[in-house]
């Protein structure tokens, strides 16, 4: 049992201190968190961006990436989406009893290497142990607050008629990935989720064009969700062309397994950008010098018919309404 979480690391005795000190503070120092205050305390101007999220994920880890990971990517991307650069993030793990200390420490180990890769710092935090059986391994919360620059504005409101639909590359990646680790699918090819922070493909994007107007990661839902929800919020009509989306064919193939279409399986890194059509194609350029943006393509419009719908163009020459799902395709996917 030396190695597990005990109830005794949460009662805020010396087990607690001890908790954070060798497994938190070691790989997420930083003169704000070191001083293990009530609070962090920062210096910020202008606009500002704050969000939180909450990660359940099953199982803890899989392949290109584990809980902590996708705990980091996934607050620095929704403050990425309003154009904020993101500065500060906060941490709460929620851990059950007998969770071995030795997979704490490799998760806060892929935490520290993400937080690194996004330039942001974790300021604050806790740890709470609850028994064994009322939680399952992890639950992490994190929040963030980023700063958003003078002229840049950022809504799923701001679509346009004329405005065009951009993918930042391929999709279903991360929930296939989730699914077959999940279920113990075989794959020729290994099946990577697609984490990863994309605060700096967003800068890029801005320091391109400053008439980008809706940006979203499609996690849960899919890139179909995603759309929807952007059309319903700038009340406008959205076309995608089907051939036109990019899918891995490993996916494609894991997805005609299982029955899954992948306009609706959960990303954990890719955007959609909806922008200005004069400026869509230097957008396009720049997106695809980034590593998280090589397979970006230009997937469709908007349009001011059919107002708060998402109509698809099939390979087969047809189109078809894309509509949200009813309910949950893959669950605890993030």
């Amino acid at each position: 049992m030396d190695d597990s979480i005990l109830l005794a690391h949460g009662s805020g005795g010396k087990l607690s201190h001890e908790l954070v000190e060798k497994k938190f503070l070691p790989f997420l120092a930083n003169p704000a968190l070191n001083k293990l205050d009530d609070s962090a305390i920062f210096e910020a101007s202008g606009r500002l961006a704050f969000t939180t999220d909450g990660y359940v994920v099953n199982p803890i880890f899989f392949p290109g990436g584990d809980i902590g990971k996708l705990a980091v990517c996934g607050t620095v991307n929704d403050l990425a989406m309003n154009g904020a650069k993101p500065l500060y993030l906060s941490l709460s793990a929620i851990i059950e009893e007998g969770f071995l200390l030795s997979e704490l420490e490799r998760i806060v180990q892929s935490i520290k290497k993400a937080v690194e890769e996004a330039e942001v710092s974790i300021i604050a935090g806790d740890t709470k142990v609850v028994n064994r059986g009322q939680a399952d391994k992890l639950f992490l919360t994190t929040s963030g607050v980023g700063i958003i620059s003078p002229g840049v504005d950022i809504s799923g409101a701001n679509a346009r008629a004329g405005d065009k639909v951009l993918l930042s590359g391929t999709i279903g990646d991360h929930g296939i990935a989730i699914m077959s680790q999940r279920e113990g699918l075989k794959f020729s090819m290994t099946l990577k989720s697609d984490c990863a922070p994309l605060n700096k493909l967003v800068s890029q994007m801005l320091d391109i064009s400053s008439r980008i107007h809706c940006m979203r990661d499609p996690t849960r839902g899919g890139l179909a969700t995603t759309l929807n929800e952007l059309a319903r919020q700038s009340k406008v009509g959205i076309v995608v062309e089907e051939a036109k989306i990019p899918v891995k064919e490993e996916v494609k193939a894991a997805c005609e397994l299982l029955g899954l279409d992948p306009i609706y399986v959960a990303n954990e890194g890719k955007l959609v950008a909806i922008v200005d059509p004069a400026d869509a194609d230097k957008i396009l350029a720049r997106m695809r010098k980034n590593r998280y943006g090589r397979d970006a393509a230009i997937i469709g419009e908007v349009t001011k018919e059919h107002p708060g719908k998402v109509i698809m163009k099939t390979k087969l020459g047809p189109s078809r309404i894309v509509d949200m799902l009813s309910g949950e395709l893959l669950p605890r996917i993030c």
